[in-house]
């Protein structure tokens, strides 16, 4: 049964960008252009996250290997910015179709105003019928800002534009339950309810050329599909796979989304690195969180204040062990919530309404 969807991500890895040589696979993003022309024809608005640029850079001009690596990727990822849009733009065109460049870092998404002012951008592209080809600007990126890998990126995307489905495309044909090259491993094509491990059977090698690796993938994926988005990891070098997981023939991993969770909620889910506060809770606070009712951080369930914070801050909440619960965002400073620890009948550190769960 093929897949009712408006809105989705794709999301093209650098080891489908590009060849074993490093440069970018022009043929290959040909044929994937002419697909999203062929979904977008269906009425389907999408979203593209394409890794390239430093692959196109690298087409163009050679680096010594004396260079600092950060500074060559810099450099690669400047000139190539140029050509991967370009080459974008072109075969687009060959449908009639507008596409624009949308570059980001982490700090773009640092707080709700800058969310939601990328939000807007990418809205009322999609009102003109442009696609919006994203990608991180790695030519400002340093390596501690920078996303893990465009995975991380394009999940925060879907969140942020309450897309139905992201689509991953990478070199396998899925999440395997070992190694994909053994001859007794197989996908795993459904993967629904509660949270898996992957990291007992998923090998954790990178990609020649990307950042991350499937577990990367799975911890993503895993957490847009918490918040109400199907994703689909699927095979980016086999021929009309687009059009083959849209409507559901081809084998590829698919992530089926468990609930729908607020725009609010969705920004939260991925504000873990801007987090300034950490506050412990006891067992009792921890088992009201993660009851199926829905549930408000109380003073009297706070054991300590790790870390100082302010009224509006991403916190983060751990748990007597120090395993990590959840994020939220506070309704007012750590010098208050100190004074109000164990107390009953005070207003909540963490409403509800701004709370996401992990576990």
């Amino acid at each position: 049964m093929a897949y009712n969807y408006h809105r989705i991500i794709i999301k093209i890895g650098s080891n489908v960008f590009t060849q074993k040589d490093g440069l970018p696979d022009l043929k290959r993003i040909g044929s994937l252009v002419q697909q999203i022309a062929e979904i977008k024809k269906r009425g389907i608005e999408v979203i593209l996250v394409s890794s390239g640029a430093v692959a196109s850079g690298r087409s163009l001009i050679s680096v010594s290997e004396k260079f600092d690596p950060i500074a060559a990727r810099q450099l690669l990822a400047s000139i190539g910015q140029v050509k991967l849009i370009n080459t974008y733009s072109n075969l687009f065109e060959q449908f009639n179709i507008l596409c624009s460049q949308v570059l980001v870092t982490k700090e773009d998404f640092r707080d709700r105003l800058h969310y939601l002012n990328m939000k807007n951008c990418l809205e009322i592209l999609l009102q003109h019928q442009v696609i919006p080809v994203v990608n991180e600007n790695d030519v400002v990126s340093v390596t501690e800002l920078m996303f893990t890998d465009n995975d991380e990126l394009a999940g925060l995307i879907a969140s942020m534009l309450n897309a139905q489905a992201l689509v991953v495309l990478t070199n396998v044909d899925g999440i395997y339950n070992g190694n994909p090259n053994s001859a007794d491993a197989t996908i795993i094509e459904e993967v629904s309810g509660s949270t898996i491990d992957f990291s007992s059977f998923v090998s954790s090698g990178k990609s020649q050329f990307g950042r991350g690796g499937m577990i990367t993938k799975s911890t993503m994926a895993q957490k847009t599909a918490q918040l109400g988005i199907a994703v689909h990891i699927a095979n980016g070098t086999k021929d009309n796979i687009l059009i083959d997981v849209l409507e559901n023939t081809v084998a590829h991993t698919h992530f089926s989304p468990n609930k729908t969770a607020s725009g609010k909620k969705k920004w939260i889910a991925h504000s873990g690195n801007f987090a300034t506060g950490i506050v412990r809770v006891n067992d009792g606070a921890k088992t009201a969180l993660t009851s199926a009712n829905a549930s408000s951080l109380l003073p009297i369930g706070v054991i300590n204040i790790l870390s100082e914070f302010k009224k509006g801050d991403i916190i983060k909440i751990i748990d007597e062990n120090d395993k990590h619960i959840g994020l939220g965002i506070a309704e007012y400073g750590s010098d208050k919530a100190n004074d109000m620890i164990g107390h009953k009948n005070q207003k909540p550190l963490v409403h509800y309404d701004y709370l996401y769960l992990e576990c």
